[in-house]
Formats: structure tokens, sequence, C-alpha cells
């Protein structure tokens, strides 16, 4: 049982890095509703009220309805093709056993410890070989790479932390390895599921060296990408560019936001056990 004394100075540890988390938030919001060309940043509203129309005036100027639509796209499909990837994988390495399941694990986990920065160069001139460069692919194919390294990781953990005795009890059933795995422990792992799949969204969405790296053309430009460009033109202008890092960060808080409980369900219910 925890005391009172405890318990208040939990809560104010809690405040206080509370405080500290939003502050920057705050100041970002405060300046996206002040006046275009205005030196006043901070955390004052303006006397004049607030500029709804930085937000569309950001919009349009940055064309950030295209670099919108690329970032949705590319992030769609990584997060889909790697938790489809990553569960199986997970599931092969973490249930059956079959000979240098070992080593493979080890190859993937090997992927956690590469820095981006020592593959791009490399990865560029692979992928323009193959002509595939200024195209949704360059930036597709090698964050799914990159995500799939955790991802694998992340679930074989969950699968190997799973009831053996759910996993016995529906094979005795009749239920084959393809329907213990989708029909019992993928709909039992929804948490862990969940926490790959923001993690994975997180990185993909923010990804800019990447796009930097792979791609040229204004047409496949992502949102972060978009974001640089935008900064070189408007830099003095305070206020579009707080309204425009407002439009890029919102999908990252809605997708956060609806999967929440999921999101530390997964990361406190033990789905990292070793």
């Amino acid at each position: 049982m925890t005391t009172r004394l405890e318990r208040n100075v939990t809560y104010g540890i809690l405040a206080l890095f509370t405080v500290i988390a939003l502050t920057p938030v705050i100041g970002i919001l405060t300046t996206a509703f002040g006046a275009q060309n205005s030196l006043d940043t901070g955390f004052s509203l303006p006397k004049d009220g607030l500029h709804w129309s930085n937000f569309a005036d950001a919009w349009s100027r940055g064309h950030f309805g295209t670099y919108l639509g690329n970032s949705v796209l590319v992030t769609v499909v990584v997060v889909a093709a790697t938790t489809v990837l990553a569960i199986l994988a997970g599931y092969a390495f973490g249930v059956m056993r079959f000979p240098g399941s070992t080593v493979l694990f080890h190859l993937f986990v090997i992927g956690l410890t590469l820095p981006q920065e020592a593959l791009i160069v490399p990865l560029y001139f692979d992928l323009r070989h193959a002509e595939l460069t200024d195209s949704y692919w360059a930036l597709i194919l090698p964050q799914t790479a990159q995500s799939l390294a955790f991802g694998v990781f992340w679930m074989r953990t969950y699968f190997r932390g799973s009831a053996r005795a759910v996993i016995e009890a529906a094979r005795i059933d009749g239920a084959n390895t393809w329907t213990t795995l989708w029909r019992v422990l993928v709909p039992m792992g929804r948490p862990a599921i969940s926490t790959m799949v923001v993690i994975t969204f997180m990185w993909t969405w923010n990804e800019f060296l990447m796009a930097l790296v792979m791609v040229s053309d204004e047409a496949h430009r992502t949102v972060p990408l978009g974001l640089a460009f935008f900064q070189g033109r408007h830099s003095s202008d305070a206020a579009l560019l707080a309204a425009a890092s407002v439009l890029i960060a919102l999908p990252v808080v809605v997708v956060y936001v609806a999967l929440q409980r999921r999101f530390i369900e997964g990361m406190l219910g033990g789905a990292v056990k070793e």
C-alpha cells in the first residue's frame, strides 16, 4: 500500500513532466494562430484574434495536399506490409522449430544495430541501378526492410510468451498452423500488434533522410521533405511554419489517440520479455 505522501510525490513528478512535455506543443499552437510576418512568438495569443487562415495558407502555399497523399500511400503500404510479414516471421521464429532459425533471427536483430546513414549511399546506388529512384518503391521497400528488423523481434517475443496451453488446445481441436496463428494468436495479440503498428507508423511518417536521398522530383515528396522546402521559402514567417508543422503532426496524433489504449497495453503488458 502506498502512503498519501508517496502518491502526492508521484502525482507531482507526473505533473512536472507533463508541463515539460506540453510546453513546446503549446508554444507551436499559439504561434500557429498568430499574425503572419509577425515577430511575436511564444505563448501569448494574438490580440486581434486567432488567425485560422494560417492553416489554409500553409496548406495551399506548401502543396501539402500532394505531399500528404504521398505520405499516406507510403505509410499505409509500409505499415501493412511490415505488420503481415512481421507476424508471419515472428510466429515462425517464436513457435515453430526449424534448422537455422536462431541464425536467421539474429540476422534480423542485426538490422536494429545498423545506422541508416551507413546504408543510405549504397542503397541509393542499388535502387538507381534498378531504376527505382524517384518512385514510391524507393521509399516503400527500404522502409519496410528497416521496420521489419524491429517488427520481427517484437512479434517473436510476443509469440514466445504466448500460453503454450492455448496453442496445444487449438491443435488438439484440429486447428492447423495457419488457423492457430490468425484465429487464436493474432486476436490475443492485438495490444502487441497495435504497439508495433503505431511505432512503425511514426517512423515511416517522420522519415526524412530516405525521402531526401531517394526522391528528387516534387511529385513524390513526403510531408517531412515538403516541410523542409517550405521552411526554406518561408523561413521568416513563424506563423506559417508553425501552422505547417501542426498540419504534419496531426495525423500522428490522431493515430496515437485512436490506438493509445492498445499501445499502452502492449507496452506494459509484457510484450517484450527478453
